[in-house]
């Protein structure tokens, strides 16, 4: 919850630190600046991915956590610090850069390390529903932002919140990151990464990218099968409140009212659906994900530019939120299912985050360009191309349900129908 929390707070207060890191230009053009700096946090996610995947492998899934929350913990401090434009100029955008770059470091890792830890805790036959907590989890993290906005709002002018009050949600975020840090250090190691088998030809593979080379076609799989998912859930979820306000014309009070109480509905469809997923199957979930965006974004994504109503714009967005509830719910779980233990974190984190980067991370700019080149609608388009894309994957992949983690925690791909090798496992 503290790693999301501190992760997308920065999006939700934007709307307010923007003018204070970026002075010059219309609105649209200080959100395109802050923007493209949550998009470059992004793009250290694939070396946050390869650096804390490789820990996660090799030293343990609770030390790569441990080191995930550290670092976000030095970036909330950095941003509730950061000197603003008419105190040392650009520097302070170069120290909200530098925060954001450890963001990403931080967040490349905490999704697979998580996500492994869940999935591999879990009973078989289970494993769906429990994992669907990580997106529960982020979505607290969120919500526990928007709530903080929504507070500030009616407690703060929007004069006050701009200048100095949005530093309040980083340092509310840093110490709590500090505090999950020791919560961490108490975990438990899971079975499947104590109980890894003695190979020294597996051993010599663990965490590295020589050893992810035998899974050339489950990296590929990710990537395309994440595009689709992670563009439509940052569109529904995180720029959608910047997009009420912007595009709608509502309130900013208002939109985050919005998107707080379409995103608690959505937080709660998250185990329904994972535990739905172990009983008929992740694909069909994914399946109906992928028909649903395709032929919805446009008319939603139309509708909701011109909503003028909290009631209006609540219904169209929890609309798109319980589309992509068929992709949040078990994206973890599936990726998961893909790897043998010895490689499981690494496998999980860089495909996902490379993924991010690309279509999850530059979701806002790409649509604040649009919308500041007169051609808004082109965004609408360009999520169904992505999502289309997906759509191709979810109906060609294998059912990952049934993959099971044996004792030294690989994957019997035999059983599952997986196409992936057994790495020297036998029942």
């Amino acid at each position: 919850m503290i790693e999301w929390y501190d992760w997308f707070v920065y999006s939700t207060f934007s709307v307010y630190f923007a003018s204070a890191f970026f002075p010059e230009g219309n609105a649209t053009a200080q959100l395109l600046n802050t923007a493209l700096i949550f998009a470059v946090g992004f793009f250290m996610r694939p070396v946050g991915g390869w650096l804390l995947g490789r820990l996660g492998d090799r030293k343990g899934r609770k030390a790569a956590l441990t080191t995930t929350v550290t670092l976000m913990s030095l970036s909330a401090i950095l941003i509730a610090v950061a000197p603003t434009y008419d105190q040392v100029g650009y520097f302070g955008a170069a120290v909200l850069l530098i925060a954001r770059l450890l963001q990403g470091l931080s967040v490349g890792g905490e999704y697979a390390a998580s996500a492994t830890y869940l999935t591999e805790a879990s009973a078989p036959g289970k494993r769906g529903f429990f994992s669907s907590f990580q997106m529960v989890s982020m979505k607290i993290g969120q919500l526990v932002g928007l709530g903080m906005q929504i507070g500030l709002q009616h407690t703060m002018s929007d004069a006050t919140l701009s200048s100095w009050g949005w530093r309040i949600p980083f340092v509310v975020g840093a110490v709590g990151a500090a505090g999950i840090y020791w919560l961490r250090r108490n975990l438990l190691e899971t079975e499947a990464y104590e109980e890894l088998d003695g190979d020294p030809a597996t051993r010599a593979k663990r965490g590295t990218l020589r050893g992810l080379l035998d899974y050339k076609r489950e990296v590929l799989l990710i990537i395309a099968f994440s595009m689709g998912g992670t563009l439509c859930d940052y569109t529904y979820s995180t720029y959608m409140t910047k997009y009420l306000s912007n595009t709608a014309g509502l309130t900013k009070d208002t939109a985050a009212l919005v998107s707080f109480c379409a995103l608690v509905v959505f937080m709660l469809l998250q185990p329904l659906a994972g535990g739905l997923s172990d009983r008929i199957g992740r694909r069909p979930l994914l399946i109906a994900f992928g028909v649903s965006a395709m032929f919805g974004t446009v008319p939603l994504m139309t509708a909701l530019g011109h909503v003028s109503s909290f009631g209006g714009a609540f219904v169209l967005m929890l609309t798109g939120l319980v589309i992509i509830t068929g992709y949040t719910s078990i994206s973890a779980v599936v990726k998961v299912e893909m790897f043998p233990a010895h490689i499981r974190a690494l496998g999980v984190a860089l495909p996902y985050a490379l993924a991010n980067a690309l279509f999850g991370g530059t979701a806002e700019y790409v649509a604040l360009w649009f919308k500041n080149a007169g051609m808004e609608s082109g965004f609408y388009w360009y999520v169904t191309a992505c999502v289309a894309i997906s759509l191709v994957v979810f109906v060609s992949m294998r059912e990952t349900r049934d993959a099971v983690f044996f004792r030294d925690g690989s994957t019997d791909t035999a059983t599952a129908g997986t196409g992936i090798q057994q790495a020297g496992a036998t029942a």
